[in-house]
């Protein structure tokens, strides 16, 4: 109300609620629900989610969200993709981690698995996603941080044998990638743990869930965001 700027009498009149039944839905001692209509009325009024009036999502304006990866921005968004991953791992701080990666992780690529692998990609460049990588492997040696990644013993095949987007990658820089993630992977546990799925008894499209504030789903070049808390369990 007061982000509306509007006082009770004023939410009452916009919403043709009765000022003495709105005042006994705001008292801390109101232990019964209104009606449906009601709830939508003030939702409307005050312009936030009735998911969030009603304590089923954590965000007070959407319920999902489509976000577009790179130099392009969503609609309803003023910064790049990045940035606004960089916000979403800084709201998650203290919060539990989940991601399903596209290939490897990239929080553990080394410089030159980064170069080959977007060398030639066209909305995001290898020097960027050096630096994410950076990012994301700082963010993961914070004390209170809590990952867990899993992503497909084929993958890991794939990169073994330098097969498909990992073809010309020469074999010693596949070799100290894989030692890279061997030390990490001792070197920050518990913090950080590595599962791996067998992709022929599961799949998953790559997400990352963001403890309990919102979960985003990668559908290449944009990721379908999500806040509710039946979609974020679901996803966890």
């Amino acid at each position: 109300m007061d982000r509306a700027g509007l006082n009770q009498t004023s939410l009452a009149a916009q919403t043709g609620i009765d000022r003495s039944t709105l005042s006994q839905l705001m008292s801390v001692n109101m232990d019964r629900l209104p009606r449906a209509d009601t709830v939508a009325a003030i939702a409307t009024a005050l312009q936030v989610s009735l998911d969030w009036l009603l304590g089923l999502s954590q965000n007070d304006t959407v319920t999902a969200d489509i976000r577009i990866e790179g130099l392009e921005i969503s609609h309803n968004a003023d910064v790049p993709m990045e940035a606004t991953l960089s916000k979403w791992y800084d709201d998650a701080a203290g919060y539990k981690i989940r991601y399903v990666p596209t290939a490897l992780p990239d929080l553990m690529t080394i410089d030159d698995v980064s170069l080959h692998q977007y060398g030639a990609f066209s909305t995001k460049s290898s020097d960027e996603a050096i630096a994410e990588s950076l990012g994301r492997l700082e963010y993961t040696r914070l004390p209170e941080t809590d990952v867990e990644i899993c992503m497909t013993t084929q993958a890991l095949d794939v990169f073994v044998r330098g097969e498909a987007q990992w073809a010309g990658l020469h074999h010693t820089v596949r070799r100290e990638q894989i030692d890279h993630m061997i030390r990490l992977t001792d070197e920050l546990y518990p913090g950080l743990r590595l599962y791996l799925f067998d992709s022929r008894t599961h799949f998953s499209v790559p997400y990352t869930v963001f403890g309990a504030l919102r979960a985003a789903v990668y559908m290449g070049q944009m990721f379908f965001v999500f806040n509710t808390i039946e979609h974020i369990r679901a996803l966890s």
